[in-house]
């Protein structure tokens, strides 16, 4: 027993007895192994960060190129409040209308699978005379690699992205409805966008997108929210959507949360992971909702 005690407490004055370089060394690799996110950091960066994970990067398969022929959409420009200029393409509703869809592109940049998923929703939406913009966060900027759309997202700048999503906002009108829709980094902004469309937001759609966990920021929310979330994903796993659903009621927002058992990314076609049964489901589960929203 005294041996013991001995040996706690030698071990104990080596410890305190070290270098201070070498204590910190210690104290900041803790730092580094912490889970992704820390609860002080914006959510948008706490997304962005998962750039720093190989298992993360790794996940994502480089996309497959587009087959399907994008018909319409018209691009568009509109000013932005830090003095530069925001870009989109907008399919035009058959009539003017008030009601816009807002379509937020993944990792990869505003490419022509987000144009076409966009297009998609057009058609499938014209009873309701809805205008789509799919909205480029990227300013022009597309990957082709993982590697390149970890550089892009890794250092994206929530303060330009705000700055791009309020400008198009003033471009639509004070008097819009709004609805939201990413997959992936565009889910996470997707629930952004809805935020800073206050009033106007009429519902928000994520795809597997990292939710906002700061609970002072969802009392926000005017937008009823459809989550949809994969299972099978180890990020924005089972515990970070369950926490998510837990605020959203605790606030009392209106909301539907859908986990499928498939991986990250399994909605999108150009992805290996793709899951054609799950993403039909989670595609008409959208559609729906949009409709009840519009």
């Amino acid at each position: 027993m005294k041996k013991n005690i001995l040996f706690v407490l030698l071990s104990f004055l080596m410890w305190t007895c070290q270098p201070i370089s070498q204590k910190d060394d210690y104290e900041n690799a803790q730092t580094k192994n912490k889970a992704c996110c820390d609860e002080d950091e914006e959510t948008t960066a706490q997304f962005a960060s998962l750039t720093k994970d190989l298992a993360f990067m790794n996940a994502h398969e480089n996309p497959e190129k587009c087959t399907k022929k994008i018909k319409g959409g018209e691009n568009i420009t509109f000013k932005t409040a830090d003095g530069k200029d925001g870009s989109g393409v907008l399919w035009k509703a058959t009539k003017p209308s008030q009601k816009y869809l807002v379509v937020i592109h993944e990792w990869w940049g505003l490419n022509d699978h987000i144009k076409a998923e966009a297009e998609k929703f057009y058609n499938d939406l014209k009873d309701k005379n809805i205008n789509v913009v799919a909205i480029d966060l990227y300013d022009g900027n597309i990957a082709t690699t993982r590697e390149e759309a970890g550089k892009l997202m890794g250092e994206n700048k929530a303060e330009r992205s705000k700055a791009i999503l309020e400008g198009f906002f003033a471009y639509t009108g004070k008097k819009a409805k709004i609805a939201t829709i990413g997959w992936c980094f565009g889910g996470g902004w997707s629930l952004q966008a809805s935020l800073l469309a206050q009033k106007q937001a009429v519902g928000c759609i994520i795809y597997y997108g990292m939710p906002e966990k700061d609970k002072e920021k969802l009392k926000n929310l005017k937008a009823e929210v459809l989550g949809i979330f994969a299972s099978q994903e180890k990020w924005i796993n089972t515990k970070v959507v369950n926490q998510f659903e837990m605020d959203l009621k605790e606030l009392k927002k209106k909301n539907t949360i859908k986990s499928f058992d498939a991986e990250h990314a399994f909605a999108n076609p150009s992805n290996p992971k793709y899951n054609k049964e799950f993403a039909e489901q989670a595609y008409q589960m959208s559609l729906n909702f949009l409709k009840k929203k519009f």
